[in-house]
């Protein structure tokens, strides 16, 4: 039997021709996604909108802001390779990179290699027209047990807030427009708002080590983030995370993550942080070893006053 192949419908095509243009072609955006593009629109200005982040930027560094909210912090860690494979040289090698938690204790068998440790405090961000930040936590429950009294916690998190809530500077104020190339690599919406993702790569001559860097999903009638990464070069401890992968001989993949899912007064406000450790086998297999996430809810906003 001859099966004869017939020319798809003429909206398959279109709809063929539209994802490879996408693929391969420069983007063209319009303020209203899904639409066709008209005869005479312009080009996406890449220019114009990168101006569009650094003023939405430029209010945000120049803000005041005074809010509580709910701060949930959960760490996972497995620790089965480690078991396999026990390092000598370091003492707290089970601790995760950076974490506020209590260092893990002895590592006795497979059976006590993963571990959860969930934190819940009373948030309050407190940031003055100078640029000054100040984060106080008390603790609500640790663990889903609530302590007899309400237990003040002043060591910074693994994940900052401060760090997350200016990133978008970092990568797309003014000051630092020379120091990256920018490209728009896709289109997309987060939490129902349509968003232009733009990755941002260091130029080999700038200095830009302070610097986040990686790519952002930027909404584009605002200017403003919805979610932005930072590359795992900026995140710290390369050394440790660099014998761990020696060790587990696979290659070490930080990620770290914000969503930003609160607006007040223009500006918006980070809602989830992530930080994952990972490590990839050559046959693409994916170990994750520590995963922290933050979350934040219930937001009180006392004043958000923009200079």
């Amino acid at each position: 039997m001859k099966i004869r192949l017939t020319d798809p419908p003429r909206y398959g095509r279109r709809l063929t021709a539209l994802w490879i243009a996408l693929a391969v072609a420069p983007i063209a955006l319009r303020p209203a996604f899904g639409q066709t593009k008209a005869a005479g629109d312009k080009p996406f200005d890449l220019a114009a909108f990168l101006k569009t982040t650094a003023d939405y930027c430029r209010r945000l560094e120049s803000a005041a802001l005074d809010f509580t909210c709910r701060e949930t912090i959960e760490e996972k860690v497995d620790l089965t390779r480690d078991v396999e494979n026990p390092p000598a040289e370091a003492p707290d090698w089970s601790k995760p990179p950076g974490s506020r938690l209590a260092p893990g204790a002895t590592i006795l068998s497979r059976s006590t290699a993963r571990s959860r440790h969930t934190l819940v405090h009373h948030f309050q961000c407190v940031r003055n027209l100078k640029g000054s930040i100040r984060e106080t936590r008390t603790l609500l429950a640790e663990n889903g047990r609530s302590p007899s009294a309400p237990v003040a916690k002043i060591e910074a998190a693994n994940l900052d807030y401060g760090r997350a809530l200016l990133a978008p500077a970092s990568l797309f104020a003014e000051r630092f427009r020379g120091d990256f190339d920018y490209a728009v690599t896709g289109l997309t919406k987060v939490g129902g708002k349509p968003a232009v993702i733009v990755e941002a790569k260091p130029r080999p001559e700038a200095l830009v080590a302070q610097n986040v860097s990686g790519k952002a999903w930027i909404e584009p009638a605002t200017g403003s983030i919805l979610k932005i990464e930072w590359d795992e070069s900026r995140v710290g401890r390369q050394g440790i995370f660099g014998k761990r992968g020696e060790k587990y001989k696979m290659s070490p993949r930080i990620v770290v993550a914000a969503e930003f899912g609160v607006e007040k007064n223009g500006l918006r406000f980070p809602t989830r942080l992530v930080l994952e450790e990972a490590y990839i086998h050559e046959r693409g297999r994916k170990f994750v070893r520590s995963e922290t996430t933050v979350e934040y809810a219930d937001f009180n906003f006392f004043s958000v006053e923009i200079k």
